[in-house]
């Protein structure tokens, strides 16, 4: 029974063996294959923007993938080169125990041949002594054959002992083994439950992205043998690294991929360099409506929609069109198309003209040092430019968005995603460019309404610096006296140049800085606006009342039109 129990163990230390090898042959068999298939899918269109989303991350799976399956293979070998061990030893303690039961054999029959022997001789060669010669060989032959039994019967318990050590040993490697299956499993869980929560915590819209993901693993986990063996072996490293990545390329071909699309994906395109195009565009349409007619008096009212508001529609139109759904992590011609499209299906710039005849009272000195007022009629004509805006709400009922595509559109306008739209829009990351931040999203504002009318004024005023006021009490800045409420650009000034937060025009502003202008070269300030950023020696603004409209604008380092520069406290 114990050589039975024994080949026993060798066969199940014989499958062990055969199992983990297997296992590790199929997850190296299943990375080369993973790999190829990325390689050929990143390879077979080098110009196609479609798949930026897996090229831009090519270089850290590379780094990352390697490294896992690198801790893989590792473990894995030392797990089989113990098995290996564990069933050399079993097999070398059969051995040991075929052998000593057949010494034992072969002592018992030579004991046997000696006895007869023994007792031949005698009776040949004494036949006088026959009973007392046959007396001895029995008792030689007796006590000889209690030694050989004996040392035999030890030998038998020494193999068994040996076999049942082994037994032993075997059943605690498999249970050191399983512990190290259950805890790798653990560790595996817990990094997946970390890269859920990472992702979480980068952009909350991804919920449902996620919590599929984490679906679909635990699914490839339960029904797949190999990568459990995987597991067993050490390889929870590389499925982590699986589950990281997964989770990236899902952001990235979701509708939350929008949030990426600051970065050139090799067309020489950004959205940031889109939306300034559009802007342009945009600002264009504006001076030639000016420009159209003749007229006397211009007023203009209104505003557009929010840049936020145009990508949350565009990612949603975009990436969930039932017939060519596209990722919007990148941008291309195609796509910089389709979101001027939708620009301008969400804004519309109308305009007319009227003719008033009004009276006008004129003073004159009649030369005896009386004046008198003379009263004309004249007929002035008056352009209004209005620019007006759907809302999101609005042209998610145009284009016939399902419940689903609603959803979407409130996960990406959610307020905790400010920061990542900034990113996204304008590059910006830091907390102290929040200014700048509320500017820009003020970008095709016409005639200063909110503005003025939220500092107090009844009607129209020049309203560059209440467009400044605005945007710093929004931010708090106004209520912390980091920045003044003012109207007047010389009120602001002489605010800043009191408390020693003044810079000249030669000052290389950053982010958030209050920049102060002089048209006429008189050394008085004439307008002031927000710097947005400065770079090779240009400085980039956003100006309220700059045409009677929110701009970006550029100046040059040390222009003469720059008056000097107000320094927040942030």
């Amino acid at each position: 029974m114990a050589d039975i129990k024994t080949r026993d163990v060798v066969k199940g230390s014989i499958k062990t063996l055969d199992r983990a090898a297997i296992a590790s042959e199929r997850m190296k068999h299943a990375y080369i294959s993973t790999k190829e298939k990325a390689e050929h899918s990143t390879h077979a269109s080098e110009n196609s923007v479609d798949e930026y989303a897996s090229d831009r991350f090519e270089s850290a799976v590379d780094t990352t993938v390697h490294e896992g399956i690198h801790q893989f293979d590792k473990a894995g070998r030392k797990g089989i080169q113990n098995t290996r061990e564990n069933y050399h030893k079993a097999k070398d303690s059969i051995q040991n125990f075929k052998e000593k039961r057949a010494s034992q054999s072969l002592e018992r029959q030579s004991v046997n041949r000696h006895g007869k022997g023994t007792i031949k001789t005698v009776e040949q060669t004494q036949k006088t002594v026959k009973e007392s010669a046959k007396s001895a060989g029995k008792k030689t032959i007796k006590t000889t054959t209690k030694g050989a039994t004996k040392t035999a019967s030890k030998s038998v318990k020494t193999a068994e002992k040996t076999a049942k050590t082994t037994i032993k040993t075997t059943q605690q490697a498999a249970k050191t083994a399983q512990k190290t299956a259950q805890a790798s499993a653990k560790a595996a869980q817990k990094a997946a439950q970390a890269a859920k929560a990472t992702a979480k915590a980068t952009v909350v819209a991804v919920k449902a992205a996620v919590k599929a993901t984490v679906a679909a693993v635990k699914a490839i986990i339960a029904g797949t043998k190999a990568l459990i063996s995987a597991i067993a072996a050490g390889g929870w490293v590389a499925v982590v690294v699986i589950i990281v990545l997964c989770l990236v390329a899902l952001i990235l071909c979701s509708v939350f991929g929008v949030f990426f699309s600051g970065e050139d994906s090799g067309t020489g395109m950004t959205m940031q360099t889109v939306v300034q195009e559009i802007n342009t565009e945009y600002d264009t349409k504006l001076d030639e409506e000016k420009a159209s007619v003749s007229y006397d008096v211009l007023e203009m009212s209104g505003s557009r929609a929010v840049w936020k508001d145009v990508l949350a529609v565009y990612s949603v139109k975009v990436n969930t069109d039932p017939d060519n759904p596209q990722e919007v992590a990148t941008m291309d011609d195609n796509k910089k198309q389709l979101l001027k499209d939708i620009f301008w299906e969400m804004n519309s710039i109308s305009s007319r003209t009227e003719s008033k005849t009004e009276t006008v009272v004129t003073e004159t000195d009649d030369g005896n040092g009386n004046i008198v007022q003379t009263e004309t009629t004249v007929t002035r004509t008056y352009l209004y430019i209005t620019v007006s805006h759907k809302t999101v709400e609005e042209m998610a009922t145009q284009y016939g968005f399902n419940e689903e595509q609603k959803g979407y559109l409130t996960e990406l306008l959610k307020e905790e995603n400010n920061s990542l739209w900034s990113a996204a829009l304008y590059g910006i990351k830091a907390s102290d460019d929040q200014i700048v931040t509320v500017a820009l999203s003020q970008v095709g504002n016409v005639g200063g309404q909110p503005y003025w009318s939220w500092y107090g004024f009844g009607g129209r005023v020049e309203w560059c610096a209440c467009f400044v006021s605005w945007c710093a009490n929004e931010c708090g800045y106004i209520d912390t006296g980091i920045i003044p409420k003012f109207a007047l650009c010389s009120d602001g000034a002489n605010w800043f140049k009191n408390r020693g937060q003044w810079a000249d025009n030669s000052h290389e502003p950053v982010a958030g800085t209050i920049i102060f202008f002089d048209w006429e070269n008189d050394g008085e300030t004439d307008h002031v606006g927000i710097v947005q950023k400065c770079e090779n020696g240009i400085v980039y603004t956003v100006e309220g009342n700059s045409g009677d409209s929110c701009r970006t604008k550029t100046y040059s380092v040390g222009s003469s039109l720059i008056y000097g520069y107000g320094i927040p406290a942030y």
